[in-house]
């Protein structure tokens, strides 16, 4: 078994922190895992790009090849769009249907969209009203974890108690932050 996925968004939208949940939930239930991550200008509004590689055996390399993806995991329509040569025949596309407009000639919403909708793997997910609804606006990226989870090859209970974990050391914080995200990711589970 293995599932190569391309998690794509812009700076601040938490791409790095669902690799980061997927990568230690995927590990704690015994796959393999590799990550490589790039994220140039990420904190002007640039491209986040991650390559997460889940497997039951050795994995090469650390990079998804070219139309081997099995998943692409977007914080973005547009940025979902710009890997779309990663996905593999069957794969599956899920993307936050809000935009991040960040460069003048942003595209119509709509034609991306209905390119989103007229893939066979595609999916848009109304993030960010689900993560208002699970009472935490920031929880857009937990709202994607649960929406792409019944495409992982990790169980949704180890999933949500990652996110338990990595959030519980913010609790002192911001109280409520885990349970909050843990809602986010079972909101997005059920929209998928």
């Amino acid at each position: 078994m293995k599932c190569d996925c391309i998690l794509a968004g812009v700076g601040g939208q938490g791409v790095l922190s669902i690799a980061a949940i997927v990568a230690q939930a995927a590990a704690a239930e015994g796959f393999s895992v590799r990550q490589s991550e790039v994220h140039g200008m990420a904190q002007r509004g640039g491209a986040v790009l991650a390559h997460l590689r889940l497997s039951d055996g050795t994995i090469a390399g650390d990079l998804v090849p070219r139309g081997g993806a099995d998943l692409i995991i977007s914080m973005e329509p547009l940025e979902s769009l710009r890997y779309l040569s990663w996905l593999s025949p069957g794969g599956a596309l899920v993307t936050a249907a809000e935009p991040v407009v960040n460069i003048p000639n942003y595209p119509g919403l709509e034609e991306i969209h209905n390119v989103v909708k007229g893939l066979d793997g595609g999916r848009l997910v109304e993030a960010a009203a689900l993560a208002k609804e699970a009472g935490l606006a920031r929880a857009v990226n937990m709202v994607m974890v649960g929406a792409a989870s019944p495409y992982l090859p990790v169980t949704a209970e180890v999933l949500e108690k990652t996110i338990e974990v990595i959030f519980a050391a913010k609790n002192s914080q911001v109280p409520g932050i885990a349970e909050a995200n843990k809602r986010a990711f079972r909101y997005g589970k059920n929209a998928a």
